[in-house]
């Protein structure tokens, strides 16, 4: 029997942060818990606070967020992240917002709570995920594996939601760090089938222009020394990204010399 609405949190390895996260999503209609191969207590924990739980292997974000949409059997899918939470007010208005529905998507405010300091500034702030969406009408663009890209059908335009959903960022600075590279390494890997290889100025310019771009012109100034900080992790990302490009392309010339 279709629903009108699902919550869908893809997981794994989220014992920590999973219970909390389906208790914020008790007035959805279903709550499904969309896993791969998790080896501490995600399952067990999702189960015992009544969700679905559907296991599907993993390939990247886009094609999970895809079997998603095709498995999920409702009319529209919020999807949130087990470090994600749906408060009050934003699940009312989700409520009021479905009872006539304008657009096949909608996107929503996060407020980041990074290090444990909500975070208004240098680019963690409005944030807006494109989450809520009419489940046939919308697909996830296959070519991007991570930070997906929803495909609205044609000539059609999401609606925003007001209230922020909350989001448990990165704890410390080591896992900015691990996720960052993880991210990096994925924007290298595109930039190299896409042919670019990185120039000396770039290990230079382009850190510069993400901490100006993200202390002054995003204003992380106003979060003081923790938006500082953030512009330099940031800048240093850059840096990360060419990095393993340079990588990439000196381990294809290793490969033509042997």
């Amino acid at each position: 029997m279709t629903v009108q609405l699902a919550g869908v949190i893809l997981a794994r390895d989220e014992a920590d942060f999973i219970g909390e996260c389906i208790a914020s999503l008790a007035w959805t209609d279903e709550v499904v818990v969309f896993e791969w191969g998790s080896t501490d207590a995600t399952v067990r924990i999702a189960q015992d606070a009544g969700a679905t739980v559907i296991e599907h292997r993993f390939e990247n974000f886009a094609q999970q967020r895809n079997a998603a949409l095709e498995q999920v059997d409702a009319e529209w899918i919020l999807f949130v992240d087990a470090d994600e939470r749906i408060p009050p007010e934003l699940a009312s208005e989700i409520r009021t917002c479905l009872e006539a529905p304008t657009q096949p998507g909608y996107y929503i405010p996060r407020h980041n709570y990074i290090f444990g300091k909500l975070t208004r500034h240098a680019g963690w702030y409005p944030d807006y995920q494109l989450r809520l969406l009419k489940r046939e009408a919308v697909h996830y663009d296959p070519e991007r594996r991570v930070h997906e890209r929803v495909v609205l059908p044609d000539g059609a335009e999401a609606g925003y939601l007001n209230p922020p959903m909350i989001h448990f960022n990165y704890q410390n600075v080591r896992e900015f760090v691990r996720k960052q590279r993880h991210y990096a390494g994925f924007d290298a890997e595109i930039w190299y089938r896409e042919g670019r290889r990185p120039k000396l100025r770039n290990f230079i310019l382009q850190p510069w222009r993400q901490f100006a771009w993200r202390f002054w012109t995003l204003k992380g100034y106003k979060d003081g020394l923790h938006g500082l900080g953030l512009s330099l992790l940031m800048a240093w990302n850059e840096f990360d990204k060419y990095w393993q490009l340079r990588r990439l392309w000196r381990q294809d010339s290793a490969a033509d010399l042997s």
